[in-house]
């Protein structure tokens, strides 16, 4: 007997089957997905024993014809495609003509189908040796219900490796999740075991449905909705504030025409595009859906389409990043008046919002500044951008460029008049003066102003104000008396010093090959850094993409600011206190708190005096 045999079709068909539908949850997906391409408004699941014992998905839309159900589930019988050249221009989410097929092979099938409301059709698929289908009439309304009961009856082995019923419950709520995360217009019901467990009525908007889905009410004003429209594709995403931080990605989403998929460059643009938003550790939570034209994406290499093929994906990702840094810096100023509130102790930031746009004037001053550092030739400094000079109020220049962590440097800037006099933000209200109360853990200086007290970091704090002088000024450079070599790891490191090279000595950073290797020949003055630290220090920033000169500006801010455990004199923190008042952004560049604030009021509530 030849070794090589083929399969019986019965054989063949179950294996075929289970790369379609390996679990409750995969069929889900494919029945929603049918759903939604006949047009429905209206979508309902139902799900008992975790999907093994049955699954009904109820729409409103089309439906279908007798003919339509005698032929539908039979394998790669479809409505969507003729032939190979349709999938160039597939707008729907299932095309292959295998969910149907699949379904009837591992396990009993019913549908109930009418496309007029007057005349219904009922099939009937059941598992077994030679597939049999059975037609009748029945009864509904306009639109198909899809019914799945005995899911891998006929298939042991599949049905043993199943997780647990109310795992596999959890993993159709998930596919349930995405598909009306995707389509905010229809409304969703969920139904387990008979309970009602969702039910979501059509929303205006994305940020509208992922509120509704994902959030407590409470949460929902910290949402955002962003839209961006190229020429063969439009990018519109939804995210969160820093006060939806999560230390994990588990919120995060991406959509390509309405399905879920996996990629992770287009969630890395979510987080390059908020980056110094969120504190260090801390991830936004959010989606970006993309709408493409099918011919420049290829939805056909993955069996459950969750992975797609973009024709020009760096498009897309400079698309998504652009947006968002767009409205972080442009558009979304005001988080650093708004209010945040921790329960426990009731400290709440600054309250009182601007009287004026200087934030919004501050901000574009501070995008030209990035910009010119970016592409501007190194004999241009940055601050000849300005027509006009930046006033203190909108970009402070707050520290001496001689500024150390040392006590001859702390006294340098205690006598800096510019620092001492600075003019306070429209936030705080002038001509009252700062009373210095103390220092709390090695950390924050203690300030009392207008029966307020603020805690401020002096490290995060001294960081934002250094980095703030960065944006305006040049970063001071030292030659360095040994220059420093060096030889990469791959071609990757070579191509990216080679191109980003300007870009690196308008930072402060000299670099030149030699013979193959590289050598580091001047770095930023007042650089503390090893040898070993440095270079990988510069070799990181090629994870930093578009936001290399942010990066590495706080990353000098960073190491230049006071310490935690630094003693500073009072002279040195009030100086400090008042520049940090002044400041246009309360977070440090990685996007951190710099301070909180608590008013004689709540003191007053916590010992019962009010």
């Amino acid at each position: 007997m030849a070794r090589v045999q083929v399969l019986p079709p019965d054989e063949a068909r179950k294996i075929a089957a289970g790369e379609v539908i390996d679990r409750p949850a995969a069929l889900v997906r494919e029945l929603i997905d049918n759903a939604i391409d006949a047009g429905g408004t209206r979508i309902e699941l139902s799900i008992d024993g975790g999907g093994i014992r049955r699954i009904e998905v109820i729409d409103d839309g089309a439906g279908m014809e007798k003919e339509d159900l005698e032929l539908c589930w039979q394998t790669h019988a479809t409505s969507k495609i003729r032939s190979m050249d349709d999938l160039k221009s597939a707008e729907t989410l299932g095309f292959r003509g295998e969910a149907l097929a699949a379904a009837a092979t591992v396990s009993h099938l019913e549908i109930l189908s009418s496309a007029d409301s007057r005349e219904a059709w009922r099939l009937e698929v059941g598992p077994g040796e030679a597939l049999s289908a059975r037609i009748e009439r029945g009864r509904r309304k306009r639109g198909t219900s899809v019914r799945t009961t005995g899911l891998f009856d006929t298939i042991p082995v599949r049905k043993r490796f199943l997780k647990r019923d109310w795992s596999e419950a959890n993993l159709c709520r998930l596919t349930f999740f995405d598909k009306a995360l995707a389509f905010p217009a229809i409304s969703f019901r969920l139904t387990f075991d008979g309970k009602l467990k969702t039910a979501l009525p059509a929303a205006s908007s994305l940020k509208e449905r992922f509120a509704s889905l994902l959030l407590d009410p409470s949460q929902a004003a910290y949402l955002h909705e962003i839209h961006s429209a190229m020429t063969r594709f439009s990018v519109s995403i939804v995210v969160g504030g820093p006060e939806l931080a999560r230390p994990d990605r588990r919120q995060q989403y991406v959509f390509a025409n309405g399905r879920r998929i996996q990629d992770f460059s287009l969630m890395q643009a979510l987080e390059y595009g908020t980056q110094g938003w969120f504190p260090n550790g801390y991830h936004p939570v959010g989606a970006i859906f993309v709408d493409i034209d099918p011919a420049m994406a290829d939805f056909n290499i993955h069996p459950a389409k969750r992975e797609v093929r973009f024709a020009d994906a760096s498009a897309i990702h400079h698309a998504i990043t652009s947006s968002l840094r767009d409205f972080v810096h442009h558009r979304n100023q005001q988080y650093a008046e708004q209010i945040y509130t921790v329960p426990e102790a009731e400290f709440l930031f600054p309250t009182e919002p601007y009287k004026s746009n200087q934030e919004c004037e501050y901000t574009v001053a501070r995008a030209l500044a990035l910009d010119a550092l970016q592409e501007s030739p190194p004999e241009y400094a940055p601050q000849a951008l300005f027509a006009q000079p930046v006033t203190p109020e909108y970009a402070p220049s707050l520290v001496p460029q001689t500024v150390h962590t040392d006590l001859t440097a702390y006294a340098e800037l205690a006598a800096h008049t510019e620092l001492a006099t600075h003019t306070p933000s429209p936030v705080f209200h002038a001509g009252h003066k700062l009373r210095y109360v103390g220092k709390a853990f090695d950390i924050f200086i203690i300030i009392e102003k207008d029966n307020r007290l603020f805690f401020i970091d002096q490290h995060a704090a001294h960081e934002r104000i250094l980095y703030e002088q960065f944006l305006v000024r040049p970063v001071p450079i030292q030659e360095l008396l040994v220059a420093i070599p060096f030889r990469t790891e791959s071609e990757e490191d070579d191509q990216f010093l080679n191109t980003r090279r300007d870009a690196l000595e308008r930072l402060g950073v000299v670099i030149k090959m030699d013979r193959g290797s590289w050598r580091i020949e001047a770095l930023p003055a007042h650089w503390n850094l090893s040898d070993s630290e440095t270079i990988q220090a510069i070799l990181d920033l090629k994870r930093a993409g578009a936001d290399l000169v942010e990066h590495w500006l706080a990353t000098l801010a960073c190491h230049r600011a006071v310490k935690e455990g630094d003693n500073l004199d009072e002279c040195v923190a009030l100086s400090l206190a008042e520049a940090t008042l002044a400041l246009p952004v309360l977070r440090c560049p990685h996007g951190r708190p710099i301070l909180f604030e608590l008013s004689r009021e709540i003191l007053l509530r916590a010992v019962k005096r009010v």
